[in-house]
């Protein structure tokens, strides 16, 4: 996804992309701790990204729970919510607004399951959200928008379904929530722990390179 190396300004609009985090709230002092973490997520240290779900699990789980979604919902909302940072991970341009992001992610996954699921209309439970996108609540009665987002989630999830069974399971395990060391996955898997890395790499690659075929270009 391109983004443009003098985009500094925190007052700037933020662009229509996903993974674009808009400005919240003033700079507080552990952001950049954010931004280091986040880096070195992207460069696969299993260590950072543990962190990141350890920091900004609980807050997930406070907007799902206001959903009332049952427990496997809930926590596969969580999932693809963690999948889609660790696809962005490497293009968030505003790290510092990372909890905002999330929120506002984990909150549109618990929508278009209520969606899919047919069980309430998606307007009878819209939740509150503190912190996120103040332009999130404009998108949601957009119904092109809400259509893009629904398209974009259901080309996800079939790449990652079309992915081979192994990778699925590394996928899964590396987003799981309480997040898992390299030696736990490896354990799990049968994989050397000095090959989770890259084989992390090249199936993120993958994924990046199949949502461009279906269209998907912005997506990680």
């Amino acid at each position: 996804m391109a983004t443009s190396p003098r985009a500094t300004t925190r007052r700037r609009p933020a662009a229509s992309s996903e993974a674009t985090v808009t400005a919240l709230r003033p700079a507080q002092p552990g952001d950049r701790d954010v931004a280091d973490l986040l880096r070195r997520a992207a460069g696969g240290d299993q260590a950072a990204w543990h962190d990141v779900v350890e920091r900004y699990s609980a807050l997930l789980w406070s907007v799902v729970r206001r959903f009332r979604l049952p427990h496997a919902q809930a926590a596969d909302a969580v999932q693809a919510t963690w999948l889609r940072l660790l696809e962005n991970v490497d293009t968030i341009r505003d790290p510092e607004r990372l909890a905002g992001w999330l929120q506002t992610t984990v909150r549109r996954e618990c929508l278009e399951t209520i969606r899919r699921s047919g069980r309430e209309r998606a307007s009878d439970l819209h939740a509150p959200q503190v912190g996120a996108e103040p332009v999130s609540d404009r998108d949601d009665a957009d119904p092109e928008a809400a259509l893009l987002r629904q398209e974009r989630t259901d080309l996800v999830r079939a790449a990652v379904r079309d992915l081979p069974e192994h990778s699925q399971r590394l996928l899964g395990l590396l987003v799981a929530s309480p997040s898992l060391s390299y030696e736990e996955i490896g354990a799990r898997l049968g994989m050397p722990v000095g090959s989770i890395g890259p084989t992390r790499a090249r199936v993120l690659a993958r994924l990046r390179a199949s949502l461009a075929d279906a269209g998907l270009r912005d997506a990680a």
